[in-house]
């Protein structure tokens, strides 16, 4: 079909329809099962629900193709019959909608999904390309337009809208707005706005996010910069957790009575979305049927807001040398009870033998310890000496992480080190569950945020918590051009410096700062001494980003105890001469606490810079 609904939308008011995935829960779908995947083996139940919608007045009914994406579809073993369901949910809605009088049918796209714990993010055309395969099928199966519906990056939506271009129907683009009018990405109505308009998008919309009444504030906000159609899917409130299952309280009336609100704001296609059902949805049709757009305030001129400025943050104490001596940081892991005398008492050492920063890493390898973040506090009131803590994404929800560094903020820490963490099945807690809401580089990103004044969407929170951003950075690979550009990612998302995995070859720290020499923020290499031959073996063989070359794993071959650690200081001591020239600083990380010999590798430094003065 052609751009009649567009046409139709300029002159009349159209009722959409209501949650497909709340009725289909209804219906006795367990929550844990595919929805999408309903369109292949229970295609009548979908079709029983697409014509409720319409015998309840909707004029616009969706397909049961929300998650129907490559992302979400492969990680249940799916992902060969992306264009198979779509296709199949185009002409269930079509048939849907064949039974009623002038209904359309929308082509339901929601974003793409990210695996717990995966960095690697997709790039434009990756996202633009899924999604083509979707839209794609869709136009097949039928469908009048493309709603691109539920998306909290701008990215993403802007990959889906070229996407959806391609099919020649018109594009419907639809972001979830929270309380205050931005999206989880930090998005506002007004930069969404603007960015779909030079996408190319027929339609533009809100849907899901903070209710009914906030959605009348986005649909204002819409219709006083734009002058295209506005589509506007309310949920039903807030939903109650009751008896096992998650009910939604707001009654048909009050839908229909904020729809009627929604109309005088501008919005032309008004459905619902979660909690949402054909008794609402008949409600919302009754309220409208016959009206006629709004009157709209003239469009202003498109601008992108006025972002915060980021303060003029001093580099931390440890940084400030930088350029004029070597930089040292030590890693040191917090105790696994409740007794840090042990760790004051290394930090008191490694102070006065010159190091610039000790690093506390988070739970390493998913063992609890005692908190970095007071113990940080604890170091750097006690000791004098600066701390680096170290921030997984594996152990807190993006609410709790905000919080936590602002409290980190409040106790004085000045320095995070952001990482993913290893995954919570690699510890001694078989029933703890990772959590991944962030990875590095969007924790990165996160932390960028708060030193600018806002939190992670964007609302303020006044001062910027004043934090100095540190990377990880793994030479220890194949493809050095990859982890290079992981590396200027991070420094785009707001990374300040960075510290590599161990190394134990002169040359790959060496291929590692060539590869990275326009990427300008300052970097130490890491140096784990080793201490046996079964520790040598152990980091190669088990744990991820470290690599023992071969002729060190021979040096160290049949060595332990005193004999060990003698050969293994000789060979950190053999990196640093080879590199000193180099390198700005280094990370020492010494195993198993053992400070010591964080000292012996201090002294090598030291001395080392005295030969070059």
């Amino acid at each position: 079909m052609n751009k009649s609904v567009i046409e139709k939308l300029k002159t009349e008011i159209l009722a959409g329809d209501g949650a497909v995935g709340t009725m289909l829960y209804a219906k006795g779908i367990s929550l844990e099962s595919n929805f999408e995947h309903l369109n292949l083996v229970r295609p009548s139940l979908v079709l029983e629900l697409a014509l409720e919608y319409v015998a309840a007045g909707a004029q616009v009914i969706e397909t049961n193709t929300f998650g129907a994406n490559y992302t979400k579809l492969a990680a249940i073993g799916l992902g060969h019959r992306v264009a198979e369901i779509n296709t199949a949910g185009a002409r269930i809605a079509r048939q849907a909608a064949d039974q009623g009088k002038n209904v359309f049918v929308a082509g339901s796209v929601g974003p793409l999904v990210r695996v717990k714990g995966e960095e690697h993010e997709l790039g434009q055309k990756e996202m633009q390309a899924i999604f083509q395969i979707q839209c794609a099928a869709l136009a097949a199966g039928g469908v009048d337009l493309l709603l691109l519906e539920t998306f909290a990056s701008l990215a993403q939506l802007t990959a889906a809208v070229a996407a959806a271009r391609t099919t020649g129907l018109p594009v419907c683009a639809s972001m979830a707005f929270l309380e205050g009018g931005r999206s989880s990405d930090g998005t506002t109505v007004e930069s969404f706005c603007s960015a779909m308009e030079q996408a190319g998008a027929d339609m533009l919309g809100a849907n899901c996010g903070a209710g009914p009444l906030e959605l009348v504030k986005v649909v204002r906000r819409l219709a006083s910069r734009t002058d295209k159609p506005i589509a506007a899917y309310a949920n039903s409130g807030f939903p109650e957790y009751r008896d096992g299952r998650y009910i939604y309280r707001a009654t048909p009336d009050y839908l229909a009575s904020m729809a009627e609100e929604m109309a005088a704001a501008g919005a032309t296609l008004i459905g619902g979305c979660c909690g949402t059902t054909p008794e609402h949805i008949a409600a919302i049709a009754r309220r409208i049927a016959g009206t006629t757009p709004a009157i709209r305030p003239r469009p202003s001129t498109i601008e992108f807001p006025r972002t915060v400025d980021s303060p003029q943050i001093e580099n931390s104490s440890f940084l400030r040398s930088w350029g004029r001596r070597k930089v040292i940081t030590v890693e040191l892991d917090p105790p696994k009870g409740m007794d840090c005398s042990r760790i004051i008492e290394g930090c008191r050492k490694l102070k006065e033998a010159g190091a610039d920063a000790i690093n506390l890493a988070e739970n390493p390898l998913a063992r609890p310890r005692m908190g970095n973040i007071a113990l940080g506090s604890l170091i750097q009131r006690e000791v004098g000496i600066e701390v680096i803590v170290h921030i997984t994404g594996r152990d807190r929800n993006l609410i709790g992480m905000q919080s936590d560094l602002m409290g980190a903020s409040l106790l004085g820490i000045r320095s995070i080190l952001a990482v993913t963490g290893d995954p919570a099945t690699m510890g001694d807690h078989a029933g703890a569950k990772s959590v991944f809401d962030l990875h590095s580089l969007t924790l990165i990103k996160l932390l960028a945020d708060l030193n600018s004044g806002v939190n992670a969407i964007g609302n303020p929170i006044g001062n910027g918590t004043g934090f100095t951003i540190g990377a990880a950075f793994n030479p220890n690979t194949s493809n050095m051009a990859v982890q290079a550009e992981r590396l200027r990612k991070k420094v785009y998302n707001g990374a300040q410096f960075a510290q590599t995995q161990p190394i134990y070859d002169p040359e790959v720290l060496l291929n590692a700062l060539h590869t990275t020499h326009d990427i300008d923020i300052p970097l130490l290499a890491g140096i784990m001494p080793l201490i046996s031959e079964r520790n040598a073996e152990y980091l190669h063989n088990e744990v991820p980003g470290i690599s023992v070359p071969d002729n060190i794993r021979s040096r160290m071959r049949g060595l332990e105890k005193e004999a060990g650690i003698g050969e293994g200081l000789a060979i950190a001591r053999e990196f640093i001469k080879a590199t000193f020239i180099s390198v700005g600083g280094y990370y020492l990380m010494p195993p198993f606490g053992k400070h010591e010999l964080a000292l012996d590798l201090i002294d090598c430094i030291h001395e080392t810079e005295k030969e070059f003065i």
